[in-house]
């Protein structure tokens, strides 16, 4: 499943995650978890830009600066080609549709008598992860630190009441770390659901300390709503911090990095 003109991530920042086996297979309790560099050279753009949709160049073209541009094209073709090794399917040939929130969704002509495949996408600072399952809705989030982004006028224009508290009462040199744990949390769950920002991410409540497991605690408009989601640290690397959520338990986790 790897595509050996991908480059895997192998700066000091990004320590290396496990090769893949040749061809991963999903159990109905699997969870699969691929890492990928954005920073590749431009021919393995170009290759990949031929796989994407005609919607989907379209929407890389209207990027005005190069490398967003480039990095869109990477997130989207190694989607496919992902989606492809899993699918058995010919990366060119896989079809999306789209929620109300724009979060994509294989089309039933995937599937056959087989289980729904489910996938979620996240990249940020050069860095793109990639979840997979058969289990149900997932979500995945990714975030490079930027201490200037995670503020107390952001986190209480964002956060619950409960985790504003949780956060300043923490020594201010484990806020930094504290602010993006909630913030990914938060984006993978809601990613999850897919309802994206229509859901206010003040509504409910995450861990976020680091010494404290991912979790989602409380929902204001499900009092057992929690209960049934499973949030999960995703360690991308020094200088990032990442989550996944799935509502499930008692799931296997694999992480593997895209290419060799």
């Amino acid at each position: 499943m790897d595509d050996p003109a991908v480059v895997s991530p192998k700066t000091d920042a990004s320590p290396p995650w496990p090769s893949a086996p040749a061809q991963p297979s999903l159990g109905d309790k699997d969870v699969h978890v691929w890492r990928a560099s954005l920073q590749q050279p431009l021919e393995v753009v170009e290759r990949l830009c031929e796989v994407l949709s005609t919607n989907e160049q379209t929407r890389a073209a209207s990027f005005h600066f190069a490398k967003d541009r480039q990095h869109y094209i990477l997130a989207r073709g190694i989607l496919r080609r992902l989606l492809g090794g899993y699918l058995e399917t010919a990366p060119a040939d896989i079809h999306f549709t789209y929620g109300d929130q724009g979060k994509p969704f294989l089309t039933v002509d995937h599937f056959g008598e087989r289980a729904p495949l489910k996938f979620n996408l996240a990249h940020s600072g050069g860095l793109a992860v990639y979840g997979f399952t058969l289990i149900g809705e997932i979500g995945v989030d990714l975030e490079q630190v930027n201490p200037e982004f995670c503020g107390e006028d952001i986190a209480r224009r964002f956060f619950s009441a409960n985790e504003v508290a949780c956060l300043e009462a923490l020594p201010a040199a484990e806020r930094t770390l504290a602010f993006f744990n909630c913030w990914t949390r938060k984006e993978a769950f809601i990613k999850a659901k897919g309802i994206g920002l229509s859901l206010a991410l003040d509504q409910f409540d995450v861990t976020l300390t680091p010494e404290q497991q991912a979790r989602l605690l409380r929902t204001c408009w499900d009092e057992s709503e929690a209960d049934r989601w499973s949030l999960r640290t995703l360690e991308i690397g020094a200088g990032y911090v990442g989550a996944l959520a799935i509502e499930a338990h008692d799931w296997q986790l694999s992480c593997w990095q895209v290419g060799d």
